[in-house]
């Protein structure tokens, strides 16, 4: 039986992706088998971890029932990988074209469901937007992870997120759980991160969740590790960054 896990925030630029394939080549390397699923349209997943996206099939194809799943499975050097890229931006319009009898929310989960239990974890990579995919992965999770800055602009828009995780609870996932709230990009000798810290708390409480013990720290590795098609675990291993995610793959183990 597999954990499956999305990283989500509609705001851009949090860490989602990096946050993902850390995860994925972290887990793969502990022994895991691992399935990372790229639901953002610009395809960073796949590519940080060395998958050519622009060739092949992806999530495109998959999502709009051309293909079985195992045909869009592709293998990296640190674990397997459903990719996608631009034509993915397109795909509500097919979604909107389905057969009545197709239950848009429920898209994603009936296409994994051959292989889901071949994997220990499967991680999804969301967009930065609360759309229909976003949505697919809510249905489809047994987790979610929220990577936030720790800046004030971070925590607009957490009230809308609520709002679609307690949507989703309803109707479609009642066990979706907030797994905690991750925060990246950390310069804990900043006071005014300590500040947002106390009101990110009061946030996670409103999720039913908490900060993440794990904070991952500032480090320009991070922005290094894709153009190699590398995560920043296999990277910079001695990183603090590196470092960071691998105590976060701890503390995730621990929580499970």
């Amino acid at each position: 039986m597999s954990h499956i896990i999305t990283i989500t925030n509609q705001k851009g630029g949090v860490g989602k992706t990096t946050t993902c394939s850390s995860l994925v080549s972290g887990l793969y390397l502990r022994g895991y088998k691992v399935l990372g699923i790229d639901l953002d349209p610009q395809g960073n997943l796949g590519f940080s971890l060395g998958v050519d996206i622009e060739n092949g099939l992806t999530m495109y194809d998959l999502l709009k029932g051309d293909v079985p799943v195992q045909n869009v499975i592709r293998c990296s050097t640190y674990g397997d990988i459903l990719p996608s890229n631009i034509l993915l931006s397109s795909i509500e319009r097919e979604f909107n074209r389905a057969d009545r009898n197709v239950v848009r929310e429920l898209i994603l989960q009936n296409a994994i469901k051959p292989i889901k239990d071949y994997y220990d974890f499967i991680i999804i990579d969301t967009p930065p937007a609360l759309n229909i995919l976003t949505v697919n992965a809510y249905v489809t999770s047994d987790y979610l992870i929220i990577p936030m800055v720790p800046e004030v602009l971070s925590l607009l828009g957490i009230s809308q997120l609520k709002e679609t995780i307690e949507a989703v609870k309803r109707l479609y996932n009642p066990s979706l759980a907030v797994l905690g709230v991750l925060l990246t990009k950390y310069n804990g000798r900043l006071n005014l991160v300590k500040e947002v810290e106390e009101l990110t708390a009061a946030i996670a409480e409103q999720l039913s969740t908490t900060i993440l013990n794990v904070k991952i720290r500032n480090n320009i590795v991070v922005a290094e590790a894709p153009a190699h098609g590398q995560s920043v675990i296999t990277y910079a291993p001695n990183s603090h960054a590196a470092i960071d995610f691998g105590a976060l793959i701890e503390e995730i183990n621990a929580n499970l």
